[in-house]
């Protein structure tokens, strides 16, 4: 039984590696919304002519900076769909260890006694199994969550294209 165990300690690093990665994502997902927030709240101060004070006088100034924001805005929100992407391969990569880890209880020849044996501190083989399942599920839900809130990310506004220049309303 210790080589089936030694098995799944290399899937369980195999996940914490994994786990690993998707703490980095967070970090960059919420570091992108943070950045998309800035920018959105600057959008309404750009919008009034009256904070340009003596720049006001530049020929489309108003026009220019708020084109720029909306530029880095658009870039903001494909970068978080892209951190989305790498998501998504972290959750079908915990769903091939899950499915391994099954495979490779289910596809030994282990008396049903010994998958449910434990071991000093060892958890069970089964509960090998169950675990990573668990790993599996909990980020899918999460990443499912994360996916619903990234895809309803709009900006309403209306882009209009008048001699080059980008204006909104």
């Amino acid at each position: 039984m210790e080589p089936m165990m030694k098995k799944f300690q290399q899937k369980y690093r195999r996940a914490r590696d994994e786990m690993d990665r998707w703490d980095e994502l967070q970090s960059r997902l919420v570091s992108q919304f943070v950045n998309a927030s800035s920018i959105i709240d600057r959008l309404d101060v750009l919008r009034d002519t009256k904070n340009y004070g003596i720049l006001g006088s530049v020929n489309g100034i108003k026009e220019t900076l708020l084109g720029k924001q909306m530029e880095a805005l658009e870039m903001i929100f494909c970068s978080m769909k892209e951190t989305m992407k790498e998501f998504y391969g972290i959750v079908m990569s915990f769903e091939k260890i899950a499915s391994d880890g099954n495979q490779l209880l289910r596809g030994g020849s282990i008396p049903t006694a010994q998958k449910q044996l434990k071991i000093g501190i060892w958890p069970s083989l089964e509960e090998c199994v169950d675990g990573l399942q668990t790993i599996h599920e909990m980020h899918q839900s999460e990443y499912l969550l994360k996916s619903s809130i990234v895809s309803s990310l709009t900006w309403k506004c209306r882009w209009v294209h008048h001699s080059g220049v980008v204006l909104l309303f």
